[in-house]
């Protein structure tokens, strides 16, 4: 590879986008063939490819973690990164569209805009990417280029600009028709056998057709395009180019090209588009970014300060690797740059221009490129490295929140501090993840994007770190309260050992806090403000202040394990009507201990409620899947509370309680084909009903 091209005009930054199986890693294997990087193709169900090298990725059969590789071609390096096309691995894709120029949409040219296709494209439309369209599979049974370019207008709401027509249908496709320049490209038997020439004769008038369609969609959209056209009733291939150039960078137009990259066919029209039509470091605004509280922007200018952003942090043999996105000025080898997050400085110790998992060495790195960083310490993804006499903070990828969770612990108390390492080096090579330990249960729980997100995070730790791990489910933190109290509970606590002796009376009422609220309660620790209340009505001074005192305690220890299933008790006033002392036997400790073994007893004798935790689920689904979604929350023991209609989509807003939830992001992506999306809100606590009560206990 050459590594000599380092001016920003002459180099195109672009992600591979689409589905689930519509071809990206294939895609990009042949463009790696094509352009001389790789000299044998390779083939995802083999596991041979360059970008899917992790075992699990070769294992499963698809792409799991965003991989960046360089080429070469008609003297432009291009680097591209291969994304995942899952939706649990989304937030891969957007760390990559953040640093991206722009992006070639893959699609199947028999099932057309797939879900997971519409969710990467609106991803790049809110990070304002550029994109082409390139039609794959057009060799299978069912391929339909115009079904798939209908598709694309349909769902994706764009204005498709159709420069290509197939020779050829299904198993027969052999070549395509370039509308721009109209010639011929045909490729032969053999993988490598390429051939252009004249516009096949049976083709002639539909070519002719397609062009004129073309150029009036064109003239259209693009003002000196339409002026040509008034003028000659055509457009010259300059002219169309360059509209078409326009027209892409601006997004008010989408070109459309077609290929069967398993046969290696249409893969050299794709790279001569994305050199033409996307947009190079140079033709992008300059970046935005703050110092101090003034904005500031810089130019993709070799000369200017230095400012890149982080975007990946991965682990390897060799050592830690930051992927970086060169904004503007140069990085070289042994230069000191200072991480604006933190304000710490790092020392740039190798800097490698990335071919997955294989590295090239180079000594510097300018403005415009994607490069990997040996030797930083600190930095993780999303901080922003730069010039330490010309500080700039650069806006992050924003990481969505995580909506599975499993709970881990490991298989011997001797792994625990191993494992705690990898889940903190887990999370930094991926902040999609997130660690915490829940405060109530005790579990360590991993959340994530989804279930095969979290297992192919789990796997990993296995792998990597040797370690066992057992995952379930994370516990439910319910609560106990009183749905009817005691009065009059009597409890007398004596205690003679030989020497000083303990005694405390104590005479105690229990109820429910009439105005207790159940959400409220859900926020705060069992015996907290607002969930426990206690009075007390002595006269007579039958009970010492200090020993009133005492027997509050004695009760907030209590709270912590109700009789129900060993849950904390919330919601209920304690009152201390009567007691008793003894003039030497008597203390803090005997009555704090007095109030504990009382308000036991009377939890045990009271009428007991479980209550669970409750959520305002707000789920966001296509108009056609509201009756099934609706049916599945009111399974879940949901509460519907509201609908909006949006465009094409219903906001729907319910209350589910939490443990209804587990496995709910899968449930809810099988029911709209992955369209569907929800967030969740604790509100507190209700009880449980009657059918779920013992299964909530066993839980």
């Amino acid at each position: 590879m050459r590594t000599d091209l380092n001016t920003s005009t002459t180099v195109r930054n672009l992600g591979i986008l689409a589905h689930v199986d519509a071809g990206k890693t294939t895609v990009t294997e042949r463009i790696l063939y094509a352009t001389g990087e790789t000299h044998k193709r390779g083939e995802v169900h083999k596991g041979t490819t360059v970008t899917d090298y992790d075992p699990q990725e070769r294992d499963r059969g698809i792409t799991i973690f965003a991989a960046a590789v360089s080429c070469t071609w008609d003297d432009h390096r291009i680097n591209l990164i291969d994304t995942p096309g899952h939706v649990d691995f989304s937030d891969e894709v957007e760390r990559s569209l953040r640093v991206l120029d722009g992006a070639v949409a893959v699609f199947d040219a028999v099932a057309g805009v797939e879900p997971q296709s519409e969710s990467v494209w609106r991803q790049a439309d809110r990070h304002g990417v550029p994109r082409i369209v390139f039609v794959n599979k057009m060799d299978r049974v069912g391929a339909d280029l115009d079904q798939a370019v209908a598709s694309v207008q349909e769902r994706l709401h764009v204005v498709p600009l159709v420069v290509q027509l197939p020779i050829g249908q299904e198993d027969g496709f052999t070549g395509t028709v370039d509308l721009v320049h109209m010639r011929a490209l045909v490729w032969g038997a053999g993988p490598d056998a390429f051939a252009t020439g004249a516009v096949p004769a049976a083709l002639y008038d539909e070519v002719r057709r397609r062009r004129r369609l073309l150029e009036e969609r064109v003239a259209e959209l693009h003002p000196a395009a339409l002026e040509e056209y008034c003028a000659t009733s055509a457009l010259s291939t300059a002219t169309l180019t360059a509209a078409l150039r326009d027209l892409t960078r601006s997004g008010e137009g989408v070109v459309v090209l077609c290929g069967s990259a398993y046969r290696n066919r249409g893969i050299e029209p794709l790279l001569d588009a994305v050199v033409s039509y996307l947009p190079s470091p140079a033709d992008m605004p300059p970046v935005r970014g703050t110092r101090g509280t003034a904005v500031e922007e810089r130019a993709a200018d070799p000369s200017a300060p230095f400012a890149a952003l982080a975007f990946k942090v991965s682990a390897t043999a060799t050592g830690r690797l930051t992927c970086l996105r060169v904004y503007s000025g140069t990085m070289r080898k042994g230069d000191t740059v200072l991480d604006a997050g933190t304000g710490r400085t790092e020392r740039i110790g190798r800097i490698l221009h990335v071919q997955a998992d294989r590295h090239a060495e180079a000594d510097r790195a300018v403005a415009g490129d994607i490069v990997a960083v040996v030797g930083l310490k600190g930095t993780r993804a999303g901080s922003t490295l730069c010039a330490p006499d010309a500080p700039l903070v650069l806006e992050p990828p924003k990481a969505a929140a995580p909506v599975v969770a499993v709970a881990v612990e490991a298989g011997n108390s001797t792994e625990t501090a191993r494992l705690s390492s990898a889940l903190a080096a887990l999370v930094e090579e991926d902040p999609s993840l997130v660690v915490r330990t829940d405060p109530e249960t005790g579990q360590t729980v991993l959340s994530g994007m989804g279930e095969l997100h979290l297992e192919v995070a789990v796997e990993k730790i296995r792998r990597s770190h040797g370690l066992h791990i057992a995952v379930g489910r994370p516990r439910v933190a319910y609560r106990e309260t009183v749905a009817r109290g005691v009065s009059g509970l009597v409890y007398r606590h004596v205690k003679q050992d030989g020497g000083a002796g303990q005694f405390a009376h104590v005479v105690l009422d229990l109820e429910p806090l009439e105005d207790r609220d159940a959400g409220d309660a859900g926020g705060r620790a069992a015996g907290g403000d607002g969930v426990f209340e206690f009075r007390s009505t002595v006269v007579g001074g039958r009970v010492p202040q200090e020993y009133v005192r005492a027997v509050e305690a004695g009760c907030r220890d209590a709270l912590a394990e109700g009789p129900l299933g060993g849950h904390p008790v919330t919601g209920l006033r304690v009152t201390l009507t009567d007691g008793a002392t003894h003039s030497k036997d008597s203390s803090e400790m005997a009555f704090r201990a007095a109030g504990r073994f009382a308000l036991r007893e009377a939890l045990r004798a009271a009428e007991m409620e479980l209550l669970e935790p409750v959520v305002e689920v707000v789920v966001t689904v296509p108009d056609d899947a509201v009756g099934g979604v609706l049916g599945d929350l009111a399974a879940r023991r949901g509460r519907v509370s509201g609908s909006a209609a949006r465009t094409g989509t219903t906001a729907l807003t319910a209350t589910v309680p939490l443990a209804e939830l587990f496995g709910y992001a899968s449930r809810l992506r099988s029911r709209t084909q992955g369209r569907g999306t929800f967030t969740t809100r604790p509100t507190g606590y209700a009880p449980v009903p009657a059918a779920a009560y013992q299964q909530a206990l066993s839980g």
